[in-house]
């Protein structure tokens, strides 16, 4: 399971590596290049889900969890 992602902004295209939380969704992120905060598109859980290359970890493994049963 991935814990860094390359998380990018809807508005600006500026793409950051960010470390993802392990136990919780992150709703909110403000880009560092134009100041927009983003959150999550209807239906994910958080920005990561939203914006990111990988989704967020608690998603992943629900994925992982799935794949093995």
């Amino acid at each position: 399971m991935k814990l860094e992602s390359v998380l990018t902004c809807p508005y600006c295209g500026t793409a950051k590596t960010e470390a993802m939380p392990t136990e919780a969704c992150r709703v909110f992120y403000q880009c560092g290049a134009c100041g927009a905060v983003l959150r999550p598109k209807p239906g994910d859980c958080c920005v990561f889900c939203s914006y990111s290359s990988v989704p967020c970890p608690p998603v992943e493994a629900g994925r992982i969890a799935q794949r093995s049963a």
